[in-house]
């Protein structure tokens, strides 16, 4: 009697349903609802899905980026808001104002600018969980639960 085994398949990557291609600039809103959509040109506008936005090495989003899912290997410079996760892969370069549900910053990868947590307010600390450490996000000078008013 023979007995077989069943390798299990490997998930396959998400299928990419639109594309910008290398040398395309596309200036404008696009709106890609749950579809996935990969940059690989430049896009100076805003992008809007409730799906996964992915800029490739050598992609540029100058704008606004409203998403589900951000992953960036190329560059994005603008206002993101990202309801789930914004990964910053080692080749990633991201500026400017960022409001996630989650951060993941690879080594090599760049965040500048200003990072909030969707479910924070303006006036909480941030703090980003980074390879080797925690980085405190800036506080308010009166924000500091040490000095807190304790008159009654």
């Amino acid at each position: 009697m023979a007995v077989f085994r069943t390798k299990s398949k490997p998930e396959s990557a998400p299928a990419i349903h639109s594309l910008l291609g290398k040398d395309v600039l596309f200036k404008g809103e696009i709106h890609t609802n749950s579809h996935s959509f990969r940059v690989e040109g430049t896009v100076e506008g805003t992008i809007h899905s409730t799906g996964e936005v992915s800029i490739a090495p050598g992609g540029l989003v100058k704008g606004t980026i409203l998403a589900k899912h951000l992953v960036v290997t190329g560059r994005a410079e603008g206002i993101m808001k990202i309801s789930d996760c914004l990964e910053i892969h080692g080749t990633g370069y991201v500026e400017g104002d960022v409001e996630v549900g989650s951060l993941v910053v690879d080594e090599g990868g760049i965040l500048q600018g200003v990072c909030v947590r969707r479910d924070q307010t303006a006036t909480d600390a941030v703090n980003v969980v980074a390879k080797g450490g925690t980085l405190p996000g800036n506080r308010l000078p009166d924000s500091d639960p040490k000095k807190a008013d304790t008159k009654r």
